[in-house]
């Protein structure tokens, strides 16, 4: 089954962050598609089975913290 989770993450601000982000997020198991919104700050994961402790260590892993 599908779902969806959001976290803030207050300090992208670029492409070059959002990249980071989705290369580092994209390897969690599960994962299916990751949205990175600059405007508002979001980072938006869907996919099944998602483990939330594995896609914030991903976002550290990447540079950031996940709020």
């Amino acid at each position: 089954m599908a779902e969806t989770l959001t976290y803030t993450v207050s300090a992208i601000h670029c492409e070059h962050c959002a990249m980071s982000i989705t290369e580092e997020v994209s390897e969690v198991e599960g994962v299916e598609d990751v949205g990175v919104d600059l405007e508002t700050k979001l980072v938006t994961v869907r996919g099944s089975e998602l483990d939330d402790a594995a896609l914030r260590a991903a976002i550290v892993e990447a540079g950031y913290e996940a709020a």
